[in-house]
């Protein structure tokens, strides 16, 4: 029996009908406050790019229907600079690329992402490992023979 995704006690069909202002209640302090200082002229954007990328989605698997296989064609991609993009439940489902100051990284947006931030998961830094120090690197090093 597979189990149903719950937010704090909420099921993922009753979040995504519930006005912003209920589901801000139920988010953490951090992003209560970033929601209740009001969305940026870039966030409305991509937000609105994430509702259509979803309503075309929906339309080519409809009009697919069961003849075809694999639904419709590859949905719209949706990059953005923004990582500070807290995922709400309507984006659960569409997938984003998450610019990470190198490249942009593809994110499918589960519903255990709800809550958290759209760049916890393009992550922009990665564990260094040095080689070995070249000729020349310090004084002792100048001296090796070269082969």
């Amino acid at each position: 029996m597979v189990k149903e995704f719950e937010y704090r006690g909420v099921a993922l069909a009753d979040l995504e009908k519930m006005p912003i202002d209920k589901l801000r209640g139920l988010l953490g302090a951090r992003q209560r406050r970033s929601l209740k200082r009001g969305v940026t002229d870039g966030k409305r954007k991509v937000i609105a790019r994430m509702r259509a990328a979803r309503a075309a989605a929906a339309a080519a698997d409809a009009a697919a229907g069961e003849a075809r296989d694999g639904g419709g064609g590859a949905p719209p991609r949706i990059r953005t600079h923004l990582r500070d993009l807290i995922v709400l439940p309507f984006m659960v489902g569409t997938t984003v690329h998450v610019y990470n100051g190198k490249e942009f990284k593809e994110i499918e947006v589960k519903p255990e992402m709800i809550g958290h931030y759209i760049g916890e998961y393009s992550l922009s830094g990665r564990r260094v490992s040095h080689g070995a120090p070249g000729v020349g690197a310090s004084r002792s090093s100048l001296y090796v023979p070269l082969k």
